[in-house]
């Protein structure tokens, strides 16, 4: 069994808190709800350009969110890594996080990625546009995330669950851009439509292939890793809403935690991880944009194009995640 894979079934026998040795002069532990072949890469690069060794711990966010909440001060880990902002954001009003000054971090990654103080810091971005069916649907046929409440899409259209915090920030950012009341309209005309639900996007996205329904709202980097496999996969990109905001698009990121005891190693990592070549990294590993504009995303996703992206302050996410999900209740998007 691998040191990581040996790591995490400790920690579900006898706690992480316990099972982690005294602390190191230069070690940084991390609690990621990231999967293991998604961070080690960056991690290993670290250590090898810095000498300082990573520990990591994955989970789900809310399972990280309530551990660092229950080991409060004895907390071993030294850096939060998780996806979405809204997940970022409830972390900090937690006061799981602590802001850190960092002129690299504000070299690298633009402000409205990160937290005002830095207490968290996106590291990739992940745009959310328009997908549709290459065989059945022109794409002149298609605007607005708005515009697919038009009749004409009825039956035709998937949409990911509202239980999924990729759902409720987009609504989050539908609420900041336009207001409740369009909003409640807009959800209420994609309801009209009849959509499908599924709790998966590559769900969606087969669905689509499978002739299920034509068009969704979906994450690129799960339209890429189908067209890796098969590049013939009928499904392609549409950037929306480019004569206004600009596409949605969400990030995964990371803070420092408030109880850190390495927080300078933390704060290195935090740095590379922003910086060109974990920039890198992640772009190659998920197909993820990079969040350091001074870096090219992968190849694949580059021949779809550049496009708008929406520019708002990715905070509002978790600021409205609480109005966005009584509003899809409202409307009875499940």
């Amino acid at each position: 069994m691998g040191r990581g894979r040996l790591f995490c079934s400790l920690v579900g026998l006898v706690g992480l808190a316990l099972m982690l040795p005294a602390a190191e002069a230069a070690e940084v532990v991390v609690y990621s709800s990231r999967i293991e072949q998604l961070i080690k890469p960056m991690f290993d690069a670290f250590t090898a350009a810095s000498g300082i060794p990573v520990r990591y711990f994955t989970a789900s966010e809310a399972e990280l969110i309530e551990r660092l909440k229950a080991e409060g001060a004895n907390t071993p880990a030294d850096l939060f890594m998780t996806v979405d902002a809204g997940n970022l954001w409830l972390a900090e009003q937690a006061g799981l996080l602590q802001g850190v000054a960092s002129p690299v971090i504000a070299r690298h990654i633009p402000a409205h990625l990160r937290a005002k103080d830095n207490a968290w810091v996106g590291l990739s971005v992940r745009a959310r546009p328009i997908m549709y069916s290459s065989e059945r649907v022109m794409p002149e046929e298609l605007s607005t995330y708005e515009a697919l409440g038009d009749p004409k899409w009825r039956g035709r259209l998937c949409l990911r669950t509202s239980r999924k915090v990729y759902t409720q920030s987009l609504v989050a950012a539908m609420l900041k851009a336009l207001g409740e009341a369009r909003t409640e309209a807009v959800l209420r005309a994609w309801m009209a439509n009849e959509p499908r639900i599924f709790n998966s996007d590559t769900k969606m996205l087969e669905a689509i292939a499978a002739g299920q329904c034509d068009v969704t709202i979906a994450n690129t980097y799960y339209l890429a890793r189908l067209k890796a496999k098969d590049p013939d996969f009928p499904v392609a990109v549409f950037w929306p809403n480019q004569q206004d905001r600009g596409v949605h698009v969400n990030i995964s990121g990371a803070g420092i935690t408030r109880h850190a005891k390495h927080r300078q190693e933390a704060l290195r990592l935090l740095e590379f991880l922003s910086g060109p070549e974990a920039q890198r990294l992640y772009a190659d590993a998920n197909y993820e944009y990079p969040a350091n504009p001074a870096v090219k995303p992968h190849p694949l996703i580059a021949a779809w194009g550049t496009f708008k992206a929406d520019t708002v302050d990715v905070a509002v996410f978790g600021e409205l995640q609480a109005a966005a999900v009584k509003l899809l209740d409202r409307v009875g998007y499940r």
